[in-house]
């Protein structure tokens, strides 16, 4: 029996039927449960491998990847040999928690990835003993004899020894859309995956007819493991907010030491305390580090991905939800992303007369229109043969689960099948009739016929390509009557279904033929001198709601490429129904032709690309990535999970994508619909915006109580404020508010806003600018409460301090709600979570203030009426600045804060 470790070296796709089972030391009446049970132990579990998933320990420990959370970890370091044990050990909490809290969120999207796999568990139908046995897909091996059915998966990569019109659907695998004829012949040993006629590959599924195969390969060693194992080796790409996140962090990690370094010398200078100065310095690198970022920016990215996942969007990891607020292009597929995935016949031709019909995918609700009015179609003759020729020379099978319509069978085949309900064709309603013989579709026919006993005889059903059909037709059915196809007619006939092309639609032409009371022996016989009765045009329609989400993207300056594996025309014809403008269509051949630079400029102008390749997917992302883009990828095939894994972010489909595509890619469509994306994307721009203003916020905040720091120290005045205090400010006041700008709404204008630029830093010259004025401010005002109070009482004054500034940054989140709208113009209550923060922060520092246990640990004293007047009196100036700096903007630019 041949092992695992010769897959490689054998070409299954060119040995016989015999040969391999041979080889594998079985028959064509299956295995027993003992000897499956050695081939498991032999072959292992028919299974993906999931050694590049990410394991829980690794989830939790990239939690503490970032520099802003290494230097919280120096900060409790220190803090705890200076004897600041309070102040370590909260830090340290902070850090605990929000690792703790990011590590649950990724794991909690890991685990809904698992759900989506369980919904779609694979079952396999193989021979036992001769006898068809359904078993766990896991358990298949290789030497076992597999059943294919219509709507079955295919468990393993099989060689096919008997074939009845089985078509198999392999764009999981190959990205073409189009269904496979499959038969038994032997391949040629170099043959091309897409070109095995006699393999049917693990993951692929059985749209029509029926079949046997041999099991070859299994789990990764299956094609589809193949990819799999490929995929796992690309390297994960570093986010943008992981990014700038950790360049703010090397910043603050450098100025906290600078400031540390200077006061220590300062203090040295003039001949204070060595220890003091330590303690002073350990203060101030505290008070520079924003203690409540890492958290804040964790929980508003948490709060983030169950908003997105509402909207359909399943984020894996948690910054994943911010670059996509930064995409500046969508490359996304065709079908069933800006289409329903579901074909429908909407014309039909019959002789003299073009009929609409209404109603949209397998729902058999819908009219059939003639010149715009509804009519019976049982009330024409034509119309009626036409149907049913469809309704019979057909196999799939429309059924209703959960309130859903689906097909069984071909999607075109099923389009035919919903007509003929729709036009409430009575066969329909009928078991199957027995099908006497049958002359099956494939690429050389471009036809297929099947022939039905009726009462006076036997009758030939056709339906193919229009061109086939018309030179197999000598009559035409016209006018209630038939009648000779001459050339005028069959001109005219094809100026129709030219037409029909044009549109975008697949056409199929029907005919049928009397045979009398035998069969022919050959298929030249049956299909020779056929009645045509009239075209089909079927199409797979946009999804409503599409247009409006290209015009969304438009809006926001992000670009949407159509990729797909289909024809240019029908490709075009949908870019056209949604409002997508391209100068003209790139083919995958032109593709290969043109060089990185040539490609590149017609990328600019040129929005639908067909007949394209995974491998087309990933030279796509390398240079629109070259040329300063954030990509998102959409994908649903195992072919496409290097090109997921690669882009920026990764959409892989929930509803038909496969399990490798969903493990590569950053985030899940769950409804497999773009309108969705753009919702993501929204969403993603909210985030983005409210992590720039709660980190300018926190920072400024932080800038104010280093200046009123070292400015006292520069006036000889004691230490301000203390290490407890400064720590409860950063950690408790201001994240606490923090959090609270992180709920801010989407700004009215958000998607009308160009994507952010993914090298432009959290912290640009005028944020800094602004940072620096606004902290000065919080300094002076700081540094005048204290200095009334100094010589009367110290205690009183440093309250007087660490109360005013906590007051005064309080106020100062009005300022950071929006950098572009006043506070009328946002709304004063459009964020509840903000009047929260406030009120829940005063209580807490009432608290403080005027309550004995935490006077004693915070170093307090109680604080008068007119000590409170004075602090709001003192506050008030700062929001009204930032009040008509706001005005000042909007008039000057009536454009966005950037910076």
């Amino acid at each position: 029996m041949d092992t695992p470790a010769q897959k490689d070296i054998i070409p299954w796709h060119s040995l016989t039927a015999d040969e391999i089972l041979k080889r594998l030391d079985a028959d064509k009446k299956g295995i027993s449960g003992g000897e499956r049970e050695k081939r498991l132990s032999l072959y292992g579990q028919n299974k993906i491998s999931e050694d590049g998933r990410i394991s829980p320990l690794k989830i939790f420990l990239n939690q503490f990847k970032s520099v802003l959370i290494a230097i919280l970890i120096i900060a409790a370091a220190a803090s705890f040999f200076v004897g600041e044990i309070v102040d370590s050990a909260a830090i340290l909490a902070i850090v605990l928690l929000n690792a703790l809290f990011g590590f649950f969120q990724e794991w909690q999207a890991e685990k809904a990835i698992d759900a989506l796999k369980h919904m779609l568990g694979l079952r396999a139908f193989v021979l036992s003993s001769g006898i068809e046995t359904e078993i766990e897909a896991e358990k298949v091996v290789p030497g076992d004899i597999v059943v294919l059915e219509s709507g079955r998966k295919v468990p393993a990569d099989l060689i096919i020894f008997e074939a009845t019109t089985l078509q198999i659907d392999e764009s999981v695998l190959t990205g073409e859309s189009v269904p496979v004829e499959k038969n038994t012949a032997v391949s040629d040993k170099d043959a091309a995956l897409g070109e095995r006629y006699n393999m049917a590959f693990m993951g692929t599924v059985v749209t029509n007819g029926r079949g046997k195969g041999i099991v070859v390969n299994t789990g990764m060693n299956s094609e589809f493991g193949e990819i799999a194992a490929l995929t796992s080796g690309i390297g994960e790409e570093e986010t943008i907010l992981a990014r700038q996140m950790d360049s703010l962090g090397k910043h603050i990690s450098a100025i906290s030491v600078f400031v540390a370094v200077l006061i220590v010398l300062f203090g040295l200078f003039q001949n204070r305390d060595a220890v003091e100065m330590f303690l002073t310095a350990v203060s101030l690198a505290v008070a520079v580090i924003p203690e409540g970022l890492p958290a804040v920016v964790t929980l508003t990215l948490a709060i983030g991905i169950k908003s997105m996942y509402k909207k359909k969007c399943l984020i894996r990891h948690l910054a994943a939800s911010e670059t996509l607020g930064s995409v500046s292009v969508i490359c996304t597929d065709k079908t069933g992303t800006l289409t329903k995935n579901e074909m429908t016949l909407t014309k039909v031709y019959v002789p003299n007369m073009t009929f609409t019909v209404t109603g949209s995918g397998y729902d058999p609700k819908g009219d059939f229109l003639l010149n715009g009015a509804a009519i019976r179609p049982q009330d024409y003759d034509g119309l009626r043969y036409f149907l049913q020729t469809g309704l019979f020379c057909n196999h799939a099978i429309l059924s209703k689960k959960n309130n859903e319509w689906n097909i069984i069978g071909t999607p075109t085949e099923g389009a035919l099948v919903v007509a003929a309900h729709k036009a409430d064709i009575p066969e329909y309603k009928l078991p199957m009739q027995e099908i006497k013989k049958e002359f099956s579709f494939d690429s050389s026919r471009k036809r297929m016929t099947t022939v039905y006993g009726r009462e006076k005889g036997f009758i030939a059903y056709s339906k193919g390509a229009p061109e086939i059909i018309l030179s197999l037709s000598d009559r035409i059915y016209k006018n209630g009557k038939t009648t000779e196809l001459n050339q005028a007619e069959r001109d005219k006939l094809r100026e129709v279904y030219e037409s029909f092309a044009r549109e975008g639609l697949r056409v199929l032409a029907v005919a049928s033929k009397n045979l009398g009371k035998e069969i022919p022996a050959t298929a030249e016989e049956t299909e020779k001198d056929l009645i045509f009765f009239g075209f089909a045009g079927i199409i797979d329609p946009p999804r409503t709601e599409a247009k409006e989400a290209i015009r969304l993207c438009r809006s926001a300056g992000v670009d949407v490429i159509m990729i797909t594996g289909d024809f240019e025309i029908t490709a075009k014809a949908v870019a056209e129904s949604i409002g997508l403008d391209s100068e003209g269509v790139i083919t995958g051949s032109e593709i290969d032709s043109l060089d990185d630079t040539t490609l590149a400029e017609k990328l600019i102008r040129t929005k639908i690309l067909a007949r394209v390749t995974a491998a087309h997917k990933l030279r796509i992302i390398d240079i629109l990535n070259e040329n300063g883009h954030i990509v998102a990828m959409t994908g649903d095939g195992v072919n496409d999970a290097p090109a997921l894994k690669k882009a920026n972010i990764g959409i892989s489909m929930g509803i038909k994508g496969s399990d490798v595509a969903k493990e590569a890619g950053d985030m899940i469509l769950i409804d497999d619909n773009f309108e969705s994306i753009v919702a993501g994307i929204h969403e993603g721009r909210r985030e983005y915006d409210n992590i720039q203003k709660f980190t300018r916020y926190l920072l400024s905040s932080n800038v104010g109580e280093v200046i009123a720091i070292i400015s006292g120290m520069f006036m000889g005045l004691p230490l301000i404020l203390l290490p407890l205090q400064i720590l409860w400010m950063n950690l408790v006041t201001d994240g606490v508010s923090a959090l609270a700008l992180g709920m801010e709404p989407a700004e009215k204008d958000v998607m009308q806003q160009k994507p952010k630029d993914p090298d432009e830093p959290v912290l640009g010259r005028k944020t800094l600018i602004m940072i620096f004025l606004i902290g000065v401010y919080i300094g002076i005002f700081t540094l005048a409460l204290f200095i009334c109070c100094d010589k009367a009482d110290p205690e009183k004054a440093r309250t007087m301090a660490f109360t005013g500034i906590i007051f005064i940054e309080l106020i100062n989140v009005f300022n950071f709600r929006s950098f572009r709208q006043t506070i009328k113009s946002a709304g004063v209550f459009s964020n509840p979570y903000i009047i929260a923060a406030i009120i829940s922060s005063f209580i807490l520092q009432l608290i403080v203030v005027y309550t004995p246990h935490f006077q004693t640990v915070f170093g307090t004293v109680a604080l008068s009426v007119f000590d409170w007047a004075v602090i709001v009196i003192a506050g008030i100036p700062l929001i009204i600045a930032g009040e008509v700096y706001k005005i000042y903007v909007a008039n000057k630019s009536k454009g966005s804060f950037s910076g």
